[in-house]
């Protein structure tokens, strides 16, 4: 804790020795006042480098079709956002070009170009220092990388000041003995945040589909704010002491015009290949009534990043062909597949929304299967004490090939059941429905399952019931098929049915 507090401590008592033994109390403060003025300058500048490629961001989804173009390519997205991002950061140099300062400089006789790269330098090692400390009070554990931020800053300074004797304020090998010490710096800062760049890209594409209007843009947003905050940690440690270099209107007119002309190319990028899947989920739902009736079939559909389906039928046509629908789909033409339909892998099901479903052929699946899963008494009802009842079931699965996971979903006033000795786990929501209780049966076996729920009120009790068999009908399996290579399909189908005790 003492390690990564010294930073700090030395930021309080910089100005002090700075200035105490010869101009007094009074210069100290002028010049904490011009540290404090440094750090909110280059606060804003790292605010800026976040802000700058996630405006750019939102830009350019107004006018795409799609999203996610970097997801295939990583070093797209850097190509789209790091411009922007340093153009972010030169905004506050550019517009104070003459930093405001509080000291006086004919009272301590040095240049004012000296004294605003001391205040520049002094503001970003401070901000460092106070996040440091801030993650350390938290209880977090990320306050290493600022730590070694403001360890190389401190060492890069004292040997810009000690190359002051050699060499000509604001001259190329000045800022080169400035440069070169914070280079090991430099290099795990970018090391650390190209990892983390490329992980966050990754797992853009199972977050979920959000709805809109946002869901869409939040994807580019997130990953355009980690890139911003990544450049500002790369950027960051030598802009003080460079800034006075880059700041200037021809290198930020370049930066602007790299990041239009970036995000005007990236619109030729497709975001999915076969290393980098589309991710669609398939369920071929079957209703069933009892051991061998067929209500409803049909395919649904869902995805987990910010591209809709029809972005997915638009560019597999065989699919949209065999589902008798085309490619120009739009949500308001099709029924919706809502959250109870997915019960059977719930709680993947709550990253789904604006989810499709198409109507099936029902004959295959009879064909397929002799028996359905099924719920039914196998004892009569039991009254307890204080009003209670007890209801003896006795599950089966069917003959199903290739079971996954059985889900009850009971909605009711449950007081007990025979399920983890006898504990009943915290209520879960599906969709809109009503608060109830899920059970999930992993797996098959010889036998069927049996059990007993315990209610306190004569209220009846509803169980839906969802099992989910890997196994596909010929017809589910063909229309998997024709999904093109940059599409990863998880298929299964699902056997849903509805009980009142």
């Amino acid at each position: 804790m003492f390690l990564h507090s010294l930073p700090v401590v030395i930021f309080f008592l910089v100005p002090l020795l700075l200035r105490f033994p010869t101009w007094g109390l009074t210069c100290c403060f002028a010049t904490f006042y011009d540290f404090l003025k440094g750090m909110l300058c280059h606060a804003f500048a790292i605010l800026l480098a976040i802000v700058f490629p996630v405006a750019f961001a939102v830009i350019r989804l107004l006018f795409s079709g799609q999203s996610m173009n970097w997801f295939s390519t990583p070093y797209l997205a850097f190509i789209m956002f790091v411009p922007s991002s340093l153009a972010g950061m030169l905004i506050p140099r550019m517009l104070w070009k003459s930093f405001p300062l509080t000291q006086d400089v004919s009272i301590l006789k040095l240049s004012k170009e000296e004294l605003v790269t001391e205040a520049r330098f002094w503001g970003a090692f401070g901000l460092y220092s106070i996040l440091t400390l801030a993650y350390l009070v938290a209880g977090l554990s990320g306050g290493f990388l600022t730590f070694v931020m403001s360890a190389f800053m401190l060492l890069a300074w004292i040997s810009f000041r000690l190359s002051m004797k050699a060499f000509v304020v604001g001259s190329f090998r000045l800022t080169s003995c400035y440069v070169i010490p914070l280079i090991p710096c430099l290099m795990y800062t970018v090391y650390f945040g190209g990892f983390l760049v490329a992980f966050v890209i990754e797992k853009m594409g199972m977050t979920g589909s959000l709805p809109p209007p946002f869901g869409y843009f939040i994807p580019d947003v997130i990953v355009a704010a980690i890139i911003g905050l990544v450049t500002s940690w790369s950027v960051g440690p030598i802009l003080p002491v460079v800034s006075h270099w880059l700041a200037r209107s021809s290198i930020l007119h370049f930066l602007l015009h790299s990041s239009i002309l970036a995000l005007a190319l990236s619109s030729q990028f497709f975001p999915y290949s076969t290393d980098a899947p589309k991710r669609v989920i398939f369920q071929h739902t079957i209703r069933n009534a009892g051991t061998s009736k067929i209500m409803e079939t049909t395919y649904d559909f869902a995805v987990v990043d910010s591209n809709t389906l029809p972005f997915v039928f638009k560019h597999a046509p065989e699919v949209a062909n065999t589902l008798h629908i085309n490619t120009e789909l739009s949500f308001d033409a099709v029924k919706q597949s809502h959250q109870e339909e997915w019960m059977g892998i719930f709680p993947i099901s709550s990253l789904f929304s604006r989810c499709m479903k198409f109507p099936a052929k029902g004959s295959d699946v009879s064909a397929e299967y002799n028996h359905f899963p099924h719920l039914t008494t196998n004892k009569p009802q039991e009254s307890l004490s204080g009003g209670s009842r007890r209801i003896y079931l006795e599950f089966s699965l069917g003959s199903l090939k290739e079971v996954w996971v059985a889900v009850l979903n009971i909605t009711g006033s449950l007081s007990s059941w025979s399920f983890a000795d006898n504990v009943l786990p915290v209520p879960e929501k599906t969709g809109n429905g009503l608060p109830s209780y899920i059970c999930r049966l992993s797996g098959a076996g010889d036998k069927n399952w049996t059990f007993w729920l315990e209610t306190n009120s004569s209220e009846a009790i509803k169980i839906d019931v969802a099992v989910v068999d890997q196994y596909l009908t010929e017809s589910a399996a063909k229309l998997k098929a024709l999904f093109p290579d940059w599409v990863d399909v998880t298929a299964f189908s699902s056997f849903i049915s509805t009980y009142v005790f």
